[in-house]
């Protein structure tokens, strides 16, 4: 079976929920609101079409670096796999669009950023910087 992988163009609708998995493996997620804005010519006014929501789990590197990175409200792009889920709790039956996410960036179209490099755990272990004897050498 072939995965499905698509980017999603929204605004973060939730807070970021950080947790350990019982292996010990960090995972965050959130919500993603997407909506089309389409202009109407009848009114000449733009106008949002319905919000689509996606839940979206990022894992182990990524999910710690979402969590120190993005807030709530926060206008993203998110590239991952994609799953529809169909869903029951008691009477109620829905359907879920879930993405487990390979990429997570700031819209660079609605406002700027500051990229910084993530030090690696064994030069945060070490309390070294890996570049430096680079830097020191030149």
């Amino acid at each position: 079976m072939n995965d499905i992988h698509v980017t999603v163009v929204g605004n973060v609708a939730t807070d970021i929920a950080v947790r350990t998995t019982a292996s010990g493996r960090m995972v965050s997620s959130f919500r993603v609101a997407s909506n089309a804005r389409r202009f109407d010519r009848a009114t000449s006014l733009w106008v949002d079409a319905e919000p689509s929501f996606v839940s979206v789990s990022c894992w182990g590197a990524l999910a710690d670096h979402v969590a120190a990175s993005v807030a709530k409200g926060d206008p993203v792009l998110v590239t991952g796999r994609l799953r529809i889920r169909q869903w029951q709790d008691g009477e109620q039956r829905g359907t879920s669009a879930d993405l487990d996410a390979a990429s997570v960036g700031h819209d660079l179209t609605r406002g700027t950023t500051r990229f910084e490099r993530a030090r690696s755990r064994s030069a945060e272990a070490e309390n070294t910087d890996p570049w430096a004897e680079s830097a020191r050498a030149a």
